[in-house]
C-alpha cells in the first residue's frame, strides 16, 4: 500500500501547491509511483500540471461524490512522470454536498482504498483551509508534509494546524502523523527567516526537513508552462532542491535505501 501524505497548510501562499506538483515530479524522477490528489478548488496543482481543468469529464468531485470511482478520474502526466486526480471549480460543490452526508469525512479515504496499492507514494494538495475537504485528506493520510514559509505569523498558523492534526489522531485516524515541516521561499539573507528557521529546528528538531526551499525565479515560471520545474529547469536551485526533498521523504520511509538516479 502506497503511503499518502497530505501537503497542507491553512496559510495560503506557502508554496503548497508548488510542492505538491514538484514533489510527486521529483518522486517520480526517483523511480517511486507518485499519484498527485488535487483536492483544492482552485486546481493549481492540475493547471500546474498541463491539464486543462475544464475539459475534465472526472474530476476528485465526481470520486468525493461517489459518481466515479477513483481510477476514472486519474489522468497520466507524461512529461512530469507521475498521475494527477485533478480538480476542478465544481469542487466546491462537492464541499457544500458533503456536509449533508454520513461518513463524510471517510470519503476520499474510501475511495483511495482501491488505487493504493498502484502508487508508492500519494500526494495529496489541500485548500488554504481547514474545511470538509481538507478533513478529507487527513483522515486518508498516514503523514502530514507542512510546507511553511519562515515569517512573524507562520508558528501561529502551524500550532493552529498541529492541533487539527491532533484531533483528527484522537478521532477518526489513529495513524496520521507528521510527516515533516518544510521551509519554503527561504533567503537567507532575511534576518527574519533565518531566525524563524531556527525557532523551527529547535521546536520540532527531525521533524523539520534539512532540505531547505529557496526563492527562485524558475519554481514560479514553471506553473505558467504546465511542467514541473525539473522539466522546465533541471539545473535549477529550485529543482535541485526538490530532487533533495524527495530524496530525503524516501529515505525517511526506507532508511539505507537509495533513491533512483534523477
Amino acid at each position: 500500500m502506497g503511503r499518502i501524505i497530505a501537503v497542507t497548510n491553512q496559510k495560503g501562499g506557502v508554496g503548497k501547491t508548488t510542492t505538491a506538483v514538484n514533489l510527486a515530479a521529483c518522486l517520480s524522477a526517483c523511480d517511486r509511483r507518485a499519484l498527485l490528489i488535487d483536492l483544492d478548488p482552485q486546481a493549481n496543482a492540475t493547471t500546474g500540471s498541463g491539464v486543462d481543468k475544464a475539459a475534465l469529464e472526472n474530476s476528485t468531485c465526481e470520486v468525493l461524490l461517489g459518481d466515479a470511482c477513483a481510477m476514472d478520474a486519474i489522468v497520466p502526466i507524461e512529461a512530469g512522470g507521475y498521475a494527477l486526480m485533478p480538480a476542478g471549480p465544481d469542487l466546491t460543490v462537492a464541499e457544500v454536498r458533503l456536509l449533508q452526508e454520513i461518513g463524510r469525512e471517510m470519503k476520499l479515504r474510501t475511495a483511495l482504498e482501491s488505487v493504493s496499492d498502484m502508487y508508492d507514494y500519494l500526494l495529496i494538495d489541500c485548500p488554504p483551509t481547514i474545511n470538509m475537504l481538507t478533513l478529507n485528506a487527513l483522515t486518508a493520510a498516514q503523514g502530514v508534509l507542512i510546507p511553511i514559509q519562515c515569517e512573524y505569523y507562520a508558528l501561529e498558523g502551524l500550532s493552529s494546524l498541529l492541533e487539527t492534526v491532533r484531533q483528527i489522531r484522537n478521532s477518526v485516524n489513529p495513524k496520521i502523523e507528521i510527516e515533516g515541516l518544510l521551509r519554503t521561499m527561504f533567503d537567507p539573507r532575511n534576518r527574519l527567516a533565518t531566525e524563524v528557521s531556527a525557532q523551527l529546528l529547535k521546536h520540532f528538531g527531525d521533524k523539520v526537513y534539512d532540505t531547505v526551499i529557496p526563492r527562485n525565479v524558475r519554481l514560479a515560471e514553471a506553473p505558467s508552462y504546465g511542467v514541473s520545474v525539473l522539466i522546465h529547469d533541471p539545473r535549477s536551485r529550485g529543482s535541485k532542491a526538490y530532487m533533495s526533498l524527495a530524496k530525503e521523504v524516501i529515505s525517511r520511509e526506507s532508511p539505507g535505501v537509495q533513491a533512483g538516479a534523477a
